[in-house]
C-alpha cells in the first residue's frame, strides 16, 4: 500500500448513468447495483480522465492508501472484459444489425474527453429520427459514433458550447447531422454549423433529412 492519488465516488450522488464507465480507458469504474464503482484500486491510474464525465460532479480524486497501479493486471482486466462483451451465437444476427458502438450517447452526458470521440465519424442526431426512420442503425449509423440531442427541447448554448469543446479537442473525421423535416429541428444543423466555427476546425459535414412519414427526404 502507498499513498497516492485514486478515484473517489460519492454514492450519494451518483445516478448509475454509466458515463464514467466509457471514460475510464482501464476499465477500473463498473456499475454495481445500479451505482458506479472503483472495481479496482490496481486498475485506477489516478489520473482523473473519468472526472469530466460525470455530471452529477460524484467523482473526485484523493490522496490516500492503496495498492499500486498495476499496468499489467489492468491490461488483463481488459482482455477479459473484451471477452465479456463477444456474443453468444444466438445473438450474432441481432449484434449485425445493430451498429451502437458508444456509450453515453446523450450530448449532455458525454465527456468531451470520451476515447470513442478521437478519430470518430460523428451522427449527430436529433432525438426523434431513430424513431421514424426504420433503417437508421443499418444505414445511417453503421461506422458511426452516435450524439443525440433535441434542439427545441434542451438547452442550445450548452448545447452549442458543448460541441465546440469537443470539435476543438479531439480528431473529429467527418460529422453527418440527421434531424426532422419539422423547423425547429433545422436548430441541429445550426448548432453543428456554429460550433464548427467557433471551434475554427475544417471537418467535413452532411445533412440528411428524414421526413414525417418516416421516409429520407432526397439530397
Amino acid at each position: 500500500m502507498i499513498k497516492r492519488p485514486i478515484v473517489q465516488i460519492d454514492q450519494d450522488k451518483c445516478d448509475g448513468c454509466g458515463a464514467c464507465v466509457n471514460a475510464c480507458a482501464e476499465g477500473a469504474i463498473q456499475i454495481v447495483n445500479g451505482k458506479a464503482k472503483l472495481v479496482n484500486e490496481v486498475y485506477c491510474d489516478g489520473l482523473g480522465a473519468c472526472l469530466g464525465s460525470c455530471p452529477k460532479g460524484a467523482i473526485t480524486i484523493v490522496e490516500r492508501q492503496a495498492k499500486p497501479f498495476d499496468e499489467e493486471a489492468t491490461k488483463k482486466h481488459l482482455e477479459f472484459i473484451k471477452i465479456k462483451e463477444v456474443p453468444s451465437c444466438e445473438c450474432l444476427n441481432f449484434v449485425n444489425n445493430y451498429k451502437l458502438s458508444n456509450w453515453p450517447i446523450q450530448l449532455k452526458l458525454i465527456s468531451v474527453k470520451a476515447p470513442f470521440l478521437n478519430n470518430a465519424h460523428l451522427l449527430i442526431a436529433a432525438d426523434c429520427t431513430a424513431f421514424s426512420y426504420s433503417n437508421f442503425h443499418q444505414e445511417i449509423l453503421k461506422d458511426k459514433k452516435l450524439i443525440i440531442a433535441c434542439p427545441k427541447l434542451d438547452d442550445t448554448e450548452f448545447y452549442l458550447g458543448k460541441l465546440t469543446e469537443i470539435f476543438n479537442t479531439n480528431n473529429i473525421k467527418s460529422i453527418t447531422v440527421l434531424r426532422m423535416t419539422v423547423p425547429c429541428c433545422a436548430g441541429l444543423t445550426w448548432i453543428v454549423k456554429e460550433a464548427l466555427k467557433k471551434s475554427g476546425k475544417n471537418i467535413p459535414l452532411e445533412e440528411k433529412i428524414v421526413d414525417m412519414d418516416g421516409t429520407m427526404k432526397p439530397y
